[in-house]
């Protein structure tokens, strides 16, 4: 450093030196105006500024090249070192610092003597230098190798570890593709043997379907069988008496088909005095177009409707059934799986423990109460199955749809025997009058229809509501049928005359269902809001109002005393209403919309849901 710094100073008294020469040389230089802004101040100090600047610039320049050097790219190991900085550090090294104390004091006098300089001791040689770092190179080199053999040492027994892993697994994959092949062939010999079973199943089964038909068959038959025997000893007896006897109900064996030559009693003295009756007046009329227009168009197979009695058997027979209410709510006691749509029609037979349903899936089945074994299944509707209802004997059926037809099918020939058109939209409801001689359907068309069965057509279109008629059903024994409507209202007709008696007003939202209690002195309604209301028959007015709301109420029945009244609810519950002590309870059941509700007897009541499926609830005692 000392000598750069003479070099350094030898420079800057050499362009001192050339300063002052250049003043004698023959240059000519350009005059410098004195306004120039550039121009020096004529001072006695210009020249030593100068050159204490030039001075500062070469000492930034020594400190920039100095910090170059020391931030180049060489290390530190590889600059030389100083003899006496290597024997400092061996002997500090080796731990000799008595030796060392003793060298430094020596070396120190004799360099401050004169005797020796820094210089005279000289450097390291190159080789020693490249020995000591290829030992610490070998040092370094013998520890990474020593790191290395341990983890190949783990590394080995890893693998050892995973290969005995490996071979465990693979003994344990043969041992799992054995025992897979093992159940294929056990499946494949299982299904081979079930498929020699299986004509044997489905033979069987239909064999069981086939003898449970013929049990129901054999029963109806039965009934209808001691029908005919009653009637025939009336008759015998009033042949012995010498008087006409009035034969006793006997519509067991009354049957509505194509088929020539097959009427009951009643029907067929009904056509001999009106072929009579024709024939006596054809006799003693000259003109024929004025006879038709007294007598109007008439078919000698029309029925008559039935006139409406002082007292109607009807009623005496529900007060005979009528019983005090038993205590108890109803209890879930089972669930039927029926059809694979919605059931929205529900029905029982009059006289065998059979259900009648009809659903979305265009099918209506018989079966039987309370196990749930399928008597019976028609087929022949194009659209869903709106309304279903037994024949009064228990012998036929009659079912609605959306394809705007009601179709009769007869149990005993398991098929459909008439199938009645005329309306120009969907069905919605079909009623058995309960003399088994008229069929009432109703439509979304806004009109219902009386059809007479035994002359195959329809006798009167009721006309009057604004809307779709919702349901229908007629007043047992009676003359007098009953509609509700899409229009907020329920009517009264005489289907004699095919006109509307009284229409009740009331609700405030569409009517989806009305019916008519054993009695028949009241009538229950429900609309598309949840409200339930009660009507007296006889004075014409309402008599109770409920609000079981807000989801809509899709049908409503009365049990057999007329004291409870069930609705069927879309929220999917069935509300029972007990009139003696004013209590609505709710029966949960599935999370399903209920669509249709029936009383069986005094202690179960049926629900249907739009899961297809039929609950059973029996009264808790």
């Amino acid at each position: 450093m000392a000598e750069e710094e003479e070099a350094a100073a030898a420079a800057v008294s050499g362009a001192a030196f050339s300063l002052q020469n250049d003043c004698k040389d023959d240059y000519q230089y350009e005059e410098i105006s004195t306004d120039d802004e550039f121009s020096l101040q004529e001072d006695d100090d210009d020249l030593s500024k100068v050159l204490q600047n030039i001075q500062e610039q070469t000492e930034d320049a020594q400190i920039s090249a100095s910090q170059s050097i020391l931030t180049s790219g060489k290390s530190v190991s590889e600059i030389r070192e100083a003899m006496d900085d290597f024997f400092c550090n061996f002997l500090d090294r080796l731990g000799m610092s008595r030796t060392l104390d003793c060298f430094q004091t020596e070396w120190y006098e004799l360099i401050e003597r004169g005797v020796l300089t820094v210089d005279d001791a000289g450097l390291v040689p190159d080789v020693y230098t490249r020995n000591q770092q290829l030992e610490t190179e070998n040092l370094s080199l013998k520890k990474d190798l020593e790191n290395y053999k341990r983890s190949v040492d783990k590394t080995e027994q890893a693998l050892l570890k995973m290969q005995k892993e490996r071979d465990f697994h693979r003994m344990h994959h043969k041992r799992v593709v054995q025992e897979k092949n093992r159940l294929i062939c056990d499946m494949k010999r299982l299904k081979a043997h079930y498929a020699s079973y299986e004509p044997v199943l489905k033979e069987l089964s239909e064999k069981y379907q086939n003898t449970l038909t013929q049990k129901m068959l054999t029963s109806l038959e039965r009934d209808k069988a001691m029908g005919q025997v009653t009637g025939l000893q009336a008759a015998l007896e009033s042949l012995e008496f010498g008087y006409t006897k009035q034969i006793p109900e006997t519509k067991v064996g009354h049957d509505c088909t194509r088929k020539k030559g097959f009427e009951g009693p009643t029907q067929k003295a009904l056509r001999e005095a009106r072929q009579q009756k024709f024939l006596v007046v054809a006799s003693s009329s000259c003109d024929p177009a004025e006879d038709a227009e007294k007598k109007g168009k008439r078919d000698l197979k029309d029925s008559e409707f039935p006139v409406d009695p002082e007292g109607t058997p009807d009623f005496e027979h529900a007060k005979e059934h009528t019983q005090p209410l038993k205590s108890g709510q109803y209890q879930l006691s089972s669930i039927v799986k029926v059809h694979d749509f919605a059931v929205s029609c529900l029905a029982l037979h009059p006289r065998k423990n059979i259900v009648l349903t009809g659903g979305d899936d265009r099918l209506w089945k018989t079966w039987g109460f309370p196990d749930g074994n399928i008597l019976m299944t028609g087929e022949g509707h194009t659209d869903w199955i709106s309304g279903c209802c037994f024949r009064p004997s228990g012998t036929q059926l009659v079912t609605s749809s959306g394809d705007t037809t009601v179709r009769i099918w007869d149990l005993s020939r398991r098929g459909c025997i008439l199938t009645l058109r005329g309306h120009s939209r969907a069905v919605r409801a079909c009623f058995w009058h309960s003399c088994g001689d008229f069929v009432a359907s109703a439509s979304m068309d806004g009109t219902s229809k009386i059809w007479d069965v035994n002359s195959e057509r329809c006798r009167y279109t009721l006309r009057g509501h604004k809307e779709s008629v919702n349901s229908i059903e007629f007043l047992p024994f009676s003359s007098t049928a009953l509609t509700c409507s899409a229009d907020k209202t329920l009517s009264l007709w005489d289907v004699r005359m095919g006109l509307r008696v009284y229409t009740f007003q009331g609700h405030v939202h569409p009517c989806n269902h009305a019916t008519f209690n054993k009695k028949g002195d009241t009538i229950a309604s429900c609309d598309s809001s949840g409200v339930m209301k009660l009507w007296d028959m006889r004075k014409l007015v309402p008599i109770l109002s409920i609000d079981a709301g807000p989801h809509p109420a899709n049908q409503v029945a009365f049990d057999r005393s007329g004291g409870l009244v069930a609705l069927a609810s879309s929220e999917a519950s069935v509300k029972v209403l007990c009139l003696a002590v004013g209590q609505l309870s709710v029966l949960q059941g599935p999370r399903v919309e209920v669509r249709c509700v029936r009383f069986h007897g005094q202690d179960h009541l049926l629900s249907a849901g739009t899961d297809g499926r039929v609950c059973l609830w029996t009264r808790a005692q």
